[in-house]
This record gives structure tokens, C-alpha cells and sequence, in this order.
């Protein structure tokens, strides 16, 4: 299959074993879903997804009742979600979000990582047009028949497409259903390599192996900022 299929697989693999440095991220979407709609998930549509990404990320229940109780303490009074758009080299664009008590910080910071490895942020809302939400999970690659009957499954629970790639299969999902889709998951024993609440790309541009390590390697800086949770990108 090639160097850059077994490049872009441990490129991969690498990342989502350090999942566990984005729990206190995820904390802070369920703090924020929390202030802004309440501490019920049954009546707080927000918030239940938002648990969702955290469980489906292996959040510790502690850390996810914490994060719901801090929404009435003192210290989630200034915290916001924003986000930020970036053009960078070779075509990419990046989307970013964060959850902030401090804007002028993590914006003097994002652009700062964004700056030093060939980016620049231009002005919000640029790039909604680009970027879709979708819910998207990561499980491995199973037998032909399995799959075909897991995609009619799927179809109830807002399924749009489903892709094979490095051994693994990727689903995309209509981000309303994605609660549902990752408890019918868990339900059938199925584990997830990685579930998350994405902007996905239109359309998205193919990289070769030195871009692909550039570019990633500034996702990588950027996703290490305290303040922020999810970088997406239309680079494959």
C-alpha cells in the first residue's frame, strides 16, 4: 500500500493515544452547554451531546459531573466557545475551536502557533461555508456482509456516508443523532477508536507526505493550547 498509507495510519494511531489531553477541553463544552441551557441533558440538547463527546472520548464520569457542576460556580461565568479560521500553506484551511475565559489571550496565542508555522487567521466567518458539522466515528474495519448490514443499521440514526480507510471505517453521521449513534455503538460491543463533533470540508485537498507531516505538526501545536478543543481541516 505504500510508505504514505503506513505514514498517515501511524500518524493517526499517534494522536488518538494522546485522547486523554483533551479532557479537560471536553470539560469545558459540558460546562459551557451546561451554563447556557441548564444541568438536565434530557432537556438540554447541548449538554447531552456534549457528554456524549466525552464519554465516546473515555472522559472519566467524575470529570464529566464535575465539568456539569461547575456551570454554577463563579469560575464558568466568563467562559465562552469561539473560534477562529486560518488559511495556511499549500491550500489548507483550518477551523478552530476553543472555549475561553479570556479571548484576548487565547486569540494572541492561536495566533502566535498559527504565525510561526505559515498560517494566518482571517476574519470569522470566512469559512463557514467550507465546513459542515457532522458527527464522525472511528471504528475498525470489519467483514464485508457485517458492514453492509451495520450501514442499513445506521441509516435510522442519521448516517451519510461510510469510508474505508487504513484499516479502519469512518462514519458520518447528521450531528443531531450523535448521541444515539455512539450509545447503539456501545450497545452492540462495537469499539470506537475516535468519536467526535466535526467541521468537515466540502471538499477536501490531498497532501504529500512532507506537507501532510507540516501540516499536522501545526494541528499538533495548536490542539497543545489550553483553550483549544478541536482543530478541523480540509487535508487528507
Amino acid at each position: 500500500m505504500g510508505r504514505a498509507f503506513e505514514y498517515r495510519k501511524a500518524a493517526k494511531e499517534k494522536r488518538w493515544g494522546a485522547m486523554s489531553r483533551i479532557f479537560p477541553k471536553l470539560g469545558a463544552k459540558i460546562t459551557i452547554a451546561a451554563k447556557m441551557g441548564g444541568d438536565n441533558p434530557e432537556t438540554n440538547a447541548a449538554l447531552k451531546v456534549a457528554i456524549a463527546n466525552a464519554k465516546a472520548a473515555n472522559v472519566p464520569k467524575n470529570v464529566i459531573l464535575s465539568a456539569i457542576k461547575r456551570a454554577s460556580s463563579k469560575e464558568a461565568g466568563e467562559l465562552k466557545e469561539i473560534h477562529y479560521e486560518c488559511k495556511c500553506s499549500y491550500g489548507v484551511l483550518m477551523y478552530i475551536e476553543c472555549a475561553s475565559d479570556n479571548i484576548n489571550r487565547t486569540v494572541a496565542e492561536v495566533k502566535n502557533v498559527a504565525n510561526k508555522n505559515g498560517g494566518s487567521i482571517i476574519p470569522s466567518g470566512s469559512l463557514e461555508f467550507i465546513f459542515q458539522k457532522k458527527a464522525v466515528i472511528v471504528i475498525n474495519d470489519m467483514p464485508k456482509e457485517q458492514k453492509e448490514e451495520l450501514e442499513l443499521e445506521l441509516i435510522d440514526y442519521g448516517l451519510e456516508d461510510i469510508k474505508e480507510e487504513d484499516g479502519y471505517l469512518t462514519i458520518y453521521a447528521d450531528y443531531k443523532y450523535f448521541g444515539e449513534l455512539c450509545e447503539y455503538l456501545s450497545q452492540k460491543n462495537i469499539q470506537t477508536k475516535e468519536a467526535s463533533l466535526r467541521r468537515i470540508a466540502d471538499n477536501n485537498i490531498e497532501l504529500n507526505e512532507e506537507q501532510f507531516d507540516e501540516m499536522m505538526k501545526l494541528v499538533d501545536k495548536l490542539e497543545e493550547l489550553d483553550d483549544v478543543v478541536q482543530v478541523n481541516y480540509n487535508f487528507d
